[in-house]
């Protein structure tokens, strides 16, 4: 642990589970590095991982989103192009964009496709996958409404799913933010996330929420707020 973590920890009562307003106030506290680091919400949830029918997943638009404009790509044909281009995707392409992923050439933080064109992308699922960026009609990237998704992306719309542990780690802000507006995001996610309870899902659905910094430690979250 580095001595400016160090120092950061020991403002953080570990045995202690914060009010949602008082664990944000200190993350802001002890975000001190020389960049506007990431407020993450960790949600550890009592599911079974490896069934697939408790997957927890879903998308959300956070109010005051994410602090970060992401790179849009947009994999269709025709129309839906110039849909895309008025929506203000930043990439657009069909057989041309499918050959420069084949290249290598990521240069989009998520890429949204159209029903007809998933098909041709199966040449590059094992590029894509493992970086998390294959279209999912899950996640609401698969889908023939591009403009309307284009811009509730640009916006900040984001993707929450469990891991193989069973935790939800979502970014909420920047420590720039104001407290008031980081607890709003916050909110948001929590409640997604309890809506988002599979009903195979039996005991306690939410063991923890903690929320942190970039650089910093986790601060445990009161979970009625």
């Amino acid at each position: 642990m580095s001595k400016r973590l160090s120092e950061a920890a020991k403002l953080v009562d570990k045995r202690k589970t914060y009010k949602l307003m008082d664990a944000v106030t200190l993350v802001k506290e002890m975000a001190t590095a020389k960049f506007d680091e990431t407020v993450e919400v960790h949600i550890k949830l009592g599911i079974d991982p490896r069934r697939s029918d408790q997957m927890v997943r879903g998308t959300i638009s956070l109010p005051h989103g994410i602090g970060k404009t992401r790179k849009v790509a947009v994999l269709a044909k025709g129309e839906k192009q110039r849909e895309a281009e008025t929506a203000g995707a930043d990439i657009i392409g069909s057989n041309d964009l499918i050959e420069d992923i084949s290249k290598g050439n990521l240069d989009f933080d998520v890429l949204v496709a159209t029903p007809d064109v998933m098909k041709d992308l199966s040449k590059v699922a094992k590029i894509l996958g493992p970086k998390g960026l294959m279209p999912n009609p899950k996640s609401g990237t698969v889908t023939f409404e591009v403009g309307a998704t284009v811009e509730e992306l640009k916006k900040g719309r984001i993707e929450y799913k469990n891991d193989s542990f069973g935790i939800i780690h979502v970014p909420v802000g920047k420590a720039s933010f104001e407290k008031e507006k980081l607890t709003d995001n916050i909110k948001v996610l929590i409640e997604a996330v309890v809506k988002a309870k599979p009903s195979s899902s039996k005991g306690q659905y939410m063991k923890s929420i903690s929320v942190s910094s970039t650089m910093g430690p986790g601060i445990f979250v009161e979970q009625k707020i």
